[in-house]
């Protein structure tokens, strides 16, 4: 090689070295900490949680404290309705600190319903960033989509609220409805004041053979009482509170009678027929916040 040409080389790798360096730099601080979001599915019907499953991994070589700072919350939510409209939030999670150990992941499940506007038919989009205050910057997730449909109603009843209630004088309406997914069809129940245009809750109570309508009755309390066929042959129990609240559930298998709700002489709703597979438990699902209710506080830790 001539001594001109390998001086030329020479100068090119020279210079060529510090931007090989800055760029190993940029992809390390980039990759200090990686954030997921995922969506247990993609349909959900109008009021029910829209749980977001948020998976933050700790890249950075050593412990991290993610916290509010600046007046900067650690982590949020850039949802988008259809026409690409921005939904600003309704109310704030609440943002406890987190530390987060060397090599770590960490998930943490976030219902969204209470916090944005993301009750109306249509297509969201939904991107998480955490904010690592120690580097002032932010670390962004991919953009999920899912879509809020209509359920078919099959069922609704007005009562009012007992006295001795907290709310007594006011009305609660309770609806069942059906949603089909591509494998199954889901019941859901729905409790809300449509007077003062209140929410309580809206979940789903299992799978449904919907062939079957499901059997309802109101006990002295108000609370209503549903049996429904779950598969062939096999019924599923469940007592909705007032709230909205899933009071208790029960399994029962279909032997020379088919289960049936009755009502007991002390006005209670008990199950004839049948044999019990699953006793009657207290429920150990919570109340759905409903949307005039405080925001709730820092999501918890899976």
């Amino acid at each position: 090689m001539q001594p001109r040409a390998f001086a030329v080389v020479y100068l090119f790798m020279k210079l060529r070295r510090p931007l090989v360096c800055l760029c190993f730099v940029a992809s390390s601080a980039v990759a200090q900490i990686q954030v997921e979001l995922k969506f247990p599915r993609l349909q959900y019907i109008a009021y029910e949680p829209v749980v977001a499953n948020l998976v933050i991994t700790n890249l950075a070589g050593r412990d991290v404290d993610l916290r509010d700072a600046g007046g900067q919350s650690w982590f949020g939510f850039e949802v988008t309705g259809s026409e690409d409209r921005s939904i600003a939030p309704i109310s704030n999670p609440g943002t406890e600190p987190l530390s987060i150990g060397v090599g770590k992941r960490v998930t943490r499940k976030i219902n969204l319903t209470p916090l944005f506007g993301v009750h109306d038919f249509g297509t969201y989009r939904v991107r998480a960033h955490i904010y690592f205050a120690d580097l002032n910057k932010f670390f962004y997730s991919q953009t999920k989509v899912f879509e809020v449909a209509d359920a078919r109603p099959i069922w609704q009843k007005t009562v009012g609220v007992p006295e001795g209630g907290g709310a007594s004088g006011n009305v609660r309406t309770y609806s069942l409805m059906t949603n089909r997914f591509p494998d199954h069809t889901s019941l859901y129940v729905r409790v809300e004041d449509k007077d003062s245009g209140i929410v309580y809750a809206t979940y789903s109570l299992g799978q449904l053979i919907a062939f079957d309508e499901p059997q309802t009755e109101f006990d002295r309390s108000n609370q209503l009482h549903v049996l429904y066929c779950a598969a062939p042959r096999a019924w599923s129990y469940a007592q909705v509170g007032l709230n909205g609240e899933l009071l208790s559930r029960a399994s029962f298998a279909e032997t020379k009678t088919r289960p049936r709700l009755v009502h007991s002489e002390d006005g209670l709703v008990k199950i004839s027929g049948g044999m019990m597979e699953a006793p009657v438990t207290q429920a150990t699902r919570e109340t759905a916040p409903k949307l005039s209710a405080r925001p709730p506080g820092a999501p918890k830790e899976n």
